[in-house]
């Protein structure tokens, strides 16, 4: 897999858009499970709206992906500031 720009990612047919700023990351012998959510400053909890469930061999393609895309990104607008 390639990474995929904005305007060819929002020609795409189909699929919801759903922003994201909450993660969970679980996995078992066959099995990686990622949770995608919003958590807002000024509420308890988060809450959980996608749950993405995809074998080792996947996850590791998307995290190379990720990566990728990163790279890119840093390349075009500059260094990522961290928050922690």
């Amino acid at each position: 897999m390639m990474p995929t720009h904005d305007n060819e990612l929002r020609d795409a047919a189909g699929g919801e858009a759903r922003y994201a700023n909450f993660f969970k990351v679980g996995y078992n012998a066959f099995e990686f499970l990622l949770a995608f959510g919003q958590s807002y400053a000024d509420h308890e909890g988060e809450q959980l709206h996608t749950r993405l469930v995809m074998s080792p061999m996947y996850a590791k393609e998307l995290l190379r992906v990720l990566n990728q895309s990163l790279a890119e990104y840093e390349r075009d607008f500059g260094t990522i500031k961290e928050e922690r």
